[in-house]
């Protein structure tokens, strides 16, 4: 296993716990945080299914 797709398992991994910690460790302090913040404050779900998005793109 590569060491890319070891760091994306485990953005994956820490997204299903805590969307916005995977988000900014992913792009940094920046807009993609703040929304994903305000998309899991909102429910959870947006949240996660963003975050993902951000990880795997």
């Amino acid at each position: 296993m590569s060491e890319l797709s070891t760091n994306k398992l485990l953005l994956v991994i820490i997204a299903i716990l805590i969307p916005p910690l995977a988000v900014g460790l992913k792009e940094g302090i920046g807009f993609p945080l703040i929304l994903n913040i305000i998309l899991t404050l909102l429910f959870y779900l947006p949240g996660l299914l963003h975050a993902l998005y951000v990880i795997l793109t």
